[in-house]
Formats: C-alpha cells, structure tokens, sequence
C-alpha cells in the first residue's frame, strides 16, 4: 500500500533529524567538518520537509493542520530547527545542532503517535484566530527550546570548567572545552532567543484572549492552559529584567532559561494531555 505523501514527508524529516543530530552530535565531539556539513544539510532537509507536510496536509484534507497535537508538534520541531538554523548561519553555533535536532526528532516522533486521521475541527476552533494565533504560540516555544539548548551548555561549560579548574587538569579535555564559545557568548545567544521567543508569546497571549472572547465570550477565564501561559510569561519576562542585573547575569539567568522552558513544556503537554480544561486534548 502506498504512503500518503504527507505521512512520507513526515518520515523523511523524522530520519533527517535521527540522522542529523547523529552528525551534529559527533560534530560536537570531533569538530570534524565532513560531520558539520552533513548534520547541517540533514537539519535543512529535514525542516524544509516538515513545512512541505503542513502544506499538502492542508492543500489535501482543507482543514488547518495545527488544530491537534500531530499538527501542532510537527510546526514546534520545524520551527525548532528554523530558528536553531538563523542562529547557526549567524552566529556559527552549528556545535549544538545535534542536541536541538535531537529534541526536535523526540518532539515530532511523539506527536506522530497522536495522529488520528482528518476529523472537521470542533466550533470554538473553526476561527482565523487559529491561523494566527497558534503559529505564533508555537514558534514563541521553539524560540525558547533553542534558548534552553544554550543554557544548558552555558551551564555545561561552567561547571565543567570549574571542575577543570579544582582538579588542576590541562589535557585534552580542557582543551576542548575552551574551543566552546565563551560563557559571555553563550549568555548572547540565550538573550537573544528568549528576545525572540518574549514578544512572540506576549503576542501569542493576547491573539488567545480575542479567540477566547470570540468562542467562550470572556477574554480570560484562568484556564489551567491560560494560567500555564502566563506563569511561564512572567518567567521569561523575570528574565529580561534580571539579566540586567550584572550580579544576575550568566549563570543565574541560564538557570532562569532552563526553568522558563521546563515551565513551556508543562504549559504546552502537560497542561493540554494530563489536566481537563478548555484547551485539554484529552477525551
């Protein structure tokens, strides 16, 4: 039996993102370039795959593809990878494509296992609001999955320095991690995707509350969804502030970053999966 070409598509970004981080991730290790080359051709391949599948998803079935969690993962990885590529190219960070390629596979290989076919959406998501209002969620999130990827490695080489330091080792492994971008370099690149991911989901916040007057006739009913948005908001808003703050700034704002987007994660599966509300998945 032949498979749909959306489903094909969605396969051959899911082994371009396997294979790439792969790549990336020896990449990391070996700073080989042949390793460089390939895991960045499989990183576009395997987005540019991805955007093609929401395309002839919609273009077949006329129902807008980000209206479930199959829907709704697939744009979150692409535009994962989409971000994580701007700043690659920019500021030539491809060392850490292996772990955002990485976190894009694990994301879209789980929201393939709630694809349920094409079903009508229900009323409250027949709306425009849909198509402006999730993408714009939904890319805030990926702007802040690359910011955790980089504060993690801020983490990373901090404390491994650190280590480094009190053991009074100089080999090998002090020598590749000083080939790491500075901490000071690190910080930017964190500061400047949360820059991206803030607006876009203070942004994000205000599309909901007109969508949600629209369908439910109240702007803001402190849904657990809702609630989860806006902790998460302040969170990074937390963050810009703080990272004003010299004494704040590095190593405590990288932590602020890794909680910021664990909160993300909650807001956007753990909330809409595990607790009943407005915006719940579940049946």
């Amino acid at each position: 039996m032949r498979m749909p070409l959306d489903e094909l598509l969605i396969a051959i970004s899911l082994a371009a993102y396997t294979l790439g981080a792969i790549a990336l991730l020896l990449y990391f290790f070996s700073r080989d370039e042949r390793q460089r080359k390939a895991g960045a051709a499989l990183a576009i391949a395997g987005c540019a795959s991805q955007f093609a599948q929401l395309i002839v998803r919609f273009e077949t079935t006329h129902v807008w593809p980000l209206l479930n969690l199959y829907g709704s993962l697939s744009l979150f990885a692409a535009m994962s990878v989409a971000i994580y590529l701007v700043f690659a190219y920019r500021y030539k960070l491809w060392f850490a494509g292996g772990f955002v390629l990485a976190l894009a596979a694990i994301f879209l290989a789980y929201g393939v296992t709630w694809y349920e076919g094409t079903m009508p959406p229900v009323p409250s998501l027949q709306s425009y609001w849909a198509k402006i209002h999730v993408p714009i969620v939904v890319s805030s999130y990926a702007a802040f999955l690359v910011a955790f990827v980089f504060s993690a490695l801020y983490l990373f080489k901090y404390y491994a320095e650190r280590a480094v330091e009190k053991s009074g080792d100089r080999g090998a492994f002090s020598a590749w991690l000083a080939a790491l971008p500075s901490l000071p370099q690190l910080d930017v690149v964190v500061y400047r995707a949360v820059a991206v991911g803030l607006p876009l989901i203070s942004v994000g916040i205000i599309t909901g509350a007109m969508w949600a007057k629209e369908a439910w006739g109240a702007y803001w009913q402190w849904d657990p969804k809702e609630t989860a948005a806006l902790f998460s908001w302040i969170i990074y808003l937390a963050y810009m502030h703080l990272h004003t703050r010299h004494a704040w700034r590095g190593l405590r704002t990288s932590w602020v970053g890794v909680i910021g987007f664990l909160s993300i994660i909650f807001c956007y599966l753990g909330v809409n999966i595990w607790i009943s509300g407005l915006h719940s998945y579940k049946v």
